[in-house]
C-alpha cells in the first residue's frame, strides 16, 4: 500500500510539471506574425485615422483594422482578407 501511495504521488507530480513545461512553451510560440500593412484591410482607410487602430489576432496573424466594426466583416470571409494581406504585403516588398 506504501508504495502504491509513493507511486501515485510520483506520477501527479510528474503530470503537474510536465503541465506548467507545456504552459510555459505555449507563450513563447503564441508570439503573432506582424501586421505589415498601414492601411485596414476592410476599408482600405489609413490606420489611425479614425482612432487608434483596433488590433486583433486571427490564427496567429496579427490583423489591424481602422475600427472595431471592421473585425465583424473580416470574419464573415477571413481567408479572403487573409489572402489579401499577404498580396498587399508582397507588394510592398518589391
Amino acid at each position: 500500500m506504501k508504495m502504491f501511495k509513493l507511486a501515485l504521488g510520483l506520477a501527479v507530480a510528474a503530470a503537474l510539471i510536465a503541465t506548467v513545461t507545456v504552459r510555459a512553451d505555449d507563450t513563447k510560440a503564441a508570439k503573432p506574425i506582424p501586421y505589415p500593412l498601414k492601411t485596414c484591410p476592410i476599408s482600405g482607410d489609413k490606420l489611425g485615422s479614425m482612432d487608434k487602430p483596433y488590433v486583433f489576432v486571427y490564427e496567429g496573424q496579427e490583423i489591424k483594422f481602422c475600427c472595431p466594426d471592421c473585425k465583424k466583416d473580416f470574419l464573415k470571409d477571413p481567408k479572403k482578407y487573409l489572402k489579401q494581406i499577404k498580396e498587399e504585403a508582397a507588394k510592398l516588398k518589391k
